[in-house]
C-alpha cells in the first residue's frame, strides 16, 4: 500500500512540473524570440486575394514561407511557426535564436530587418500585469463594491447594463464556472500554450469587476452584467502570483479581438513599447473598438502611451489625459469560486472599461484619445463621475442621476 502511495505521489509531483513547464519558461523563451513581419501585398493586388480562390492563397503563402525559411537560414535563426494576419496586413514568422547563439533577439532583429523584402522585425518584449497582490479575505458582499457606493451601480443599472456589448479581456485566464460568470463568456482562447485555458487570479478578477453576474444571489454585480466577455489569455500567473505576458501572446490575443469584433479591449497590463502591437491596437481602433488601458507602475509605458488608448488609474498623481477609477481593496471574482480583494490600476481600468460598455449600450461614441476621454464627466483631480457620464448618454432619461446628485468621490 505504501509503494502505490509512494509511485501516486511521484505521479501528482510529475504532472503538476510538466504542466508548469510552458508557462514557467515563456519569459525565458520570449527572450531568444524575433518576430519577421512581410508585408502582403493591397488585397486586390494578392494572389492569394479572395478573388483567387484556394489556389492563389496556396502561391502567395508558399513563395513568403520560402523568403523566411530564406531569412533565417541566413541569420541563423530556427523557424519556429507562421502566423498570417490579413487584417494588419503582414505575415509574421516566428523564430528563435539557437541556445549556443550569443547574440541578443534584438541583435538579430537589427540584422534581419535591414533586408529589402522585410517589412519590420522585432524581438519579443515582456509585459507585467498593473496589480498587487490579492487579498486572501473572502467578501462576496455588493455592499462592499466601491462601485456600489461611489458610482450608484444599482442606479447606473436602471440606465444600462452593457447589453449587446463585447468586451475583450487580454489578460491571464479567467475561470468561466465560477458562479459569478457562468454565462458571460462568450469566446475563450489560451495564447500562451496548447492547453485549455487556465483560471488565473488577475484575469478573473478583471472579468469579475466588468460583468460579473448582477441577478444571481452571490458575490458582487460586474460594473456591464450584461456585456459579453472574450477571455484572451495572453498571460500567466507565476508561481510568486505575478502576472507576466509576451509581446507575441498579446499580438495574437489583439488579433483575435479584431476577429471577433470586440467594442472594447481591456488591457490591464504595461512593457516595452511594440511596433506590431501598436499596429494590431491602431486597426482595432479603426474599426470602431475603444481601448482601456492600466496606468503602468511597472513593467514599462505600453499600451497607455499609444495614441487614442484611454488610460485609468486609482489615485492621483496622473499623466496628462488619465482618468481615476476605484481601485483599492475592490472585492472581485478569485479562482476556485471565489471573492477576495484586490487592488491596482489593473482594476480601475476594469472599471472603465465596463462604463464604457454601458455608454456603448446607449449609442455612446467610437471615438479614441482626447475625444474618448472627452466622452467621460469628470470630478475633482480627473475622477470619473460615472453617473453623470451616463446620463449625458442617456439624455432625459438620465435624469435620475441628477436627482441622486451623484459626484463620484
Amino acid at each position: 500500500m505504501k509503494r502505490k502511495s509512494f509511485w501516486l505521489h511521484l505521479l501528482v509531483l510529475l504532472v503538476c512540473c510538466i504542466a508548469g513547464r510552458p508557462a514557467a519558461a515563456q519569459a525565458e523563451e520570449a527572450q531568444r524570440q524575433v518576430l519577421v513581419m512581410l508585408q502582403l501585398p493591397k488585397a486586390h493586388y494578392r494572389p492569394d486575394g479572395s478573388y483567387a480562390g484556394n489556389y492563389g492563397a496556396g502561391v502567395g503563402r508558399q513563395s513568403r514561407q520560402q523568403v523566411a525559411q530564406d531569412l533565417a537560414r541566413r541569420h541563423g535563426l530556427e523557424m519556429r511557426s507562421e502566423w498570417p494576419m490579413p487584417l494588419a496586413g503582414v505575415d509574421c514568422f516566428v523564430m528563435r535564436l539557437p541556445e549556443d547563439d550569443r547574440r541578443t533577439s534584438a541583435d538579430a532583429a537589427r540584422a534581419v530587418a535591414e533586408d529589402s523584402r522585410v517589412a519590420w522585425a522585432q524581438p519579443v518584449g515582456l509585459y507585467q500585469a498593473q496589480a498587487e497582490t490579492p487579498s486572501s479575505a473572502q467578501e462576496p458582499l455588493y455592499a462592499a463594491q466601491p462601485a456600489a457606493q461611489q458610482w450608484r451601480l444599482a442606479e447606473l443599472h436602471k440606465l444600462a447594463t452593457g447589453r449587446g456589448v463585447r468586451v475583450a479581456v487580454v489578460d491571464s485566464g479567467v475561470e468561466v464556472g465560477h458562479p459569478d460568470l457562468v454565462g458571460q463568456i462568450a469566446f475563450n482562447q489560451n495564447f500562451v500554450d496548447d492547453r485549455p485555458p487556465p483560471a488565473e487570479g488577475h484575469g478573473t478578477a478583471v472579468a469579475g469587476i466588468i460583468a460579473a453576474r448582477a441577478d444571481n444571489g452571490v458575490g458582487i454585480a460586474g460594473i456591464a452584467p450584461h456585456a459579453r466577455l472574450l477571455a484572451l489569455r495572453a498571460c500567466w500567473q507565476t508561481s510568486s502570483a505575478q502576472t507576466l505576458c509576451t509581446g507575441l501572446g498579446l499580438a495574437k490575443a489583439l488579433y483575435a479581438a479584431l476577429e471577433q469584433r470586440a467594442d472594447i479591449i481591456n488591457m490591464s497590463l504595461g512593457g516595452p513599447d511594440d511596433r506590431l502591437l501598436g499596429l494590431l491596437l491602431d486597426q482595432a481602433q479603426a474599426r470602431g473598438a475603444s481601448i482601456v488601458a492600466a496606468l503602468p507602475s511597472s513593467g514599462g509605458p505600453f499600451p497607455a502611451n499609444h495614441p487614442g488608448v484611454l488610460v485609468v488609474g486609482s489615485a492621483p498623481p496622473l499623466p496628462s489625459g488619465a482618468l481615476i477609477a476605484p481601485g483599492r481593496d475592490v472585492p472581485s471574482t478569485l479562482p476556485g469560486g471565489g471573492w477576495g480583494l484586490v487592488t491596482g490600476s489593473s482594476f480601475s481600468a476594469a472599471h472603465a472599461a465596463g462604463l464604457l460598455a454601458l455608454m456603448r449600450e446607449l449609442g455612446g461614441s467610437r471615438a479614441g484619445g482626447a475625444l474618448l476621454k472627452a466622452a467621460f464627466v469628470t470630478v475633482g483631480q480627473d475622477r470619473i463621475d460615472s453617473c453623470a457620464t451616463l446620463a449625458r448618454q442617456a439624455g432625459s432619461a438620465g435624469s435620475i442621476c441628477t436627482r441622486l446628485g451623484q459626484t463620484g468621490d
